[in-house]
């Protein structure tokens, strides 16, 4: 890793929520953040639910954020890697980013070494004690079974059913309480410390939680990213330390 470069975190932008008019004002301040990050990024990494739904049939999918997709497609053919994990979000996707952006998905938290740092990086749904009734969920919309009966619906109808659970039910999105509950509730920190019981992690980065936290662990930390609704939060890694930051234009 370059001494002037640096390496970019972000989750949760939920583009396209509550509605065209006031997702695209976010999507717009997310671009101006990419502009600037690009310009010593070493990579950018995207922790998650990008959209507030993301699902791809085999030829179609979602209409609207072309914005944010040109400029990511952008910022990838310049030669700076990005990497986005799924969310609870956008657990529908296949190939569509792999192709036409060339960003690779992950699909479970992954491990990387940068200036011999070690990272566990996710998006964070599902994972810790408790959350039964969203990982049951999960189970259900991940099946294989589950997706290949759900794309014989037409895609106006199966985006619209979609849209409407990914506003309504909860359950779904996995975001009930968007408040902190202390260490011994928050499940994510419960998730970290039980990794570094078998193995030494210098830092945990999550999303989905909608709330930004640095959180010292024993010889590591964990941070969850926030996200672009409420509180334009993003974390960087300038090759020694991993910090906690707020967009300038938020402020």
């Amino acid at each position: 890793m370059s001494k002037t470069k640096k390496i970019y975190f972000a989750s949760d932008q939920h583009f396209g929520l509550p509605n065209h008019t006031k997702s695209l004002v976010r999507e717009k301040k997310f671009i101006t953040w990419l502009d600037e990050v690009k310009q010593d990024a070493e990579a950018i990494f995207l922790l998650g639910d990008l959209f507030d739904l993301w699902m791809e049939y085999k030829t179609v999918v979602p209409k609207g954020f072309v914005r944010v997709l040109g400029k990511l497609a952008e910022i990838s053919d310049s030669g700076i890697p990005i990497h986005f994990f799924v969310g609870n979000h956008d657990l529908w996707m296949r190939d569509y980013f792999q192709k036409e952006l060339n960003i690779p998905v992950y699909t479970k938290p992954t491990e990387f070494t940068f200036n011999n740092k070690t990272f566990l990086i996710g998006h964070g749904d599902g994972l810790g004690p408790g959350d039964k009734g969203y990982k049951m969920m999960k189970k259900v919309f991940t099946n294989p079974i589950s997706r290949w009966l759900y794309r014989w619906l037409h895609p106006d109808f199966g985006v619209a059913l979609a849209q409407r659970l990914s506003l309504k039910n909860k359950l779904i999105s996995g975001e009930e309480d968007i408040k902190f509950l202390g260490e011994e509730n928050e499940w994510l920190v419960q998730y970290c410390k039980q990794k570094l019981e078998t193995k030494h992690y210098d830092f945990f980065l999550f999303g989905h939680r909608h709330l930004p936290m640095d959180i010292s662990l024993k010889h590591s930390k964990y941070i969850n990213t926030g996200d672009w609704i409420s509180h334009f939060t993003y974390a960087v890694f300038d090759g020694d330390n991993l910090e906690l930051k707020t967009h300038k234009s938020n402020n």
